[in-house]
């Protein structure tokens, strides 16, 4: 599975979760971790499940200071999937089927609570440097523009391996009956992503 990812959180800009110069990431900026996440699905595919097309985000939590750091996620699933389709992102998403992405969704691989999983309408343009993504009635991240620092910024989630570039957020907004949240000029990232069974 491959294509485009663009996530905001609550961190300041540079976000310090992040690898920065090659140096690992550490502490969030405020202790207490918001976010939401996107991926666009360029090509992709789960046993006889075509995925590609399609769109999947996440709204996130996790605090630092909790044991362990567990995260709590809604997982957003692209209406216009089928059944077959949504279920194999599920599993992809979740950490349920092998693959690389287990190395990249801490939420696969730390103690996590799924809050929900849902099919919704997504609509998402990862155009660089004027992303955006929403999920109808939940969530919604509009991206500012790119950081004024020289910086060589990696990810986990989209992986370290994959250039990306750390991004200011014009708007980050969580509206969902499991988590809420609402931040403005707060960090954003753009990559791609590349993960394989």
């Amino acid at each position: 599975m491959a294509g485009t990812y663009v996530e905001s959180c609550n961190c300041d800009p540079i976000c310090p979760c992040r690898r920065i110069d090659g140096r690992s990431g550490g502490r969030s900026t405020y202790g207490l971790c918001l976010g939401a996440f996107s991926w666009s699905i360029e090509e992709g595919h789960l046993d006889g499940a075509d995925l590609s097309g399609l769109i999947v985000a996440v709204a996130s939590s996790y605090s630092d200071d909790e044991p362990g750091s567990p995260w709590s996620i809604v997982l957003y699933l692209d209406e216009r999937g089928d059944r077959e389709q949504r279920a194999a992102l599920e599993q992809i998403f979740l950490g349920r089927v092998e693959g690389t992405q287990i190395d990249h969704f801490p939420w696969a691989w730390k103690p996590s609570i799924v809050l929900a999983v849902r099919p919704a309408q997504l609509e998402i343009d990862h155009t660089a440097r004027r992303q955006w993504f929403r999920v109808r009635d939940a969530l919604s991240v509009r991206i500012r523009g790119p950081v004024d620092d020289p910086a060589t910024v990696t990810c986990v989630i989209p992986g370290h391996e994959q250039a990306g570039e750390e991004l200011v957020a014009e708007h980050m907004q969580v509206d969902d009956a499991s988590l809420r949240f609402e931040y403005r000029g707060n960090c954003g990232y753009a990559a791609n992503f590349d993960y394989a069974g």
